[in-house]
């Protein structure tokens, strides 16, 4: 019989130990380890930011590289390795972006200011779907349906065919959860 998928996030102590062991040990197998968890989530983001796949490669890579050459000034106690690796990679994306190679042969006026300002929503919504799949599948239904299809939670009711009053204290429990996960990513607002 197949073992379900282990879908739990893993702790942030955990990845702070991961890259303990890269700084002290120069780890490779922790470093892999950190590159396999966050390899998809980098690679969307600069996909997202940049719009090229390429460019997205090398944000990943790049990201990655600064990672292990800063492992030994990272501090727990400032952040999480997550927060870390994401600010790491808006600093790449902001840099590859500014690279004369990176940027289409037909002059543009480009904004600096602007790009900031996206890779920050950017990294918003990547975070903020992050934190989405690491609620339970009944809250993220809830969530979805409410926010993402604008369904009023008597809607939401009739479409998952459950009382009124369950939809609302899932509403209530998702939105409790939600606000947790994005501190536990560094997102307080």
């Amino acid at each position: 019989m197949l073992e379900p998928l282990d879908r739990t996030p893993t702790s942030d102590d955990e990845e702070a130990d991961l890259l303990a062991r890269v700084a002290t040990d120069d780890d490779e197998a922790a470093l892999q380890a950190l590159y396999r968890r966050y390899e998809t989530r980098l690679y969307g983001f600069g996909l997202r930011l940049l719009g090229n796949g390429g460019l997205a490669e090398e944000l990943v890579q790049e990201s990655f590289v600064r990672l292990w050459q800063g492992a030994r000034r990272f501090d727990p106690a400032r952040g999480t390795v997550r927060g870390l690796l994401f600010t790491i990679a808006r600093r790449v994306a902001i840099d590859l972006r500014r690279r004369p190679s990176s940027r289409a042969f037909a002059p543009e006026a480009e904004d600096a200011t602007a790009f900031e300002a996206l890779a920050d929503e950017v990294l918003l919504a990547v975070t903020v779907r992050d934190a989405m799949m690491s609620l339970s599948p009944a809250h993220r239904e809830v969530l979805e349906l409410v926010y993402d299809e604008d369904l009023r939670l008597s809607d939401v009711a009739d479409r998952l065919d459950v009382p009124l009053g369950t939809v609302k204290t899932r509403s209530f429990y998702a939105l409790r959860a939600l606000r947790g996960a994005l501190r536990e990513r560094g997102f307080d607002g």
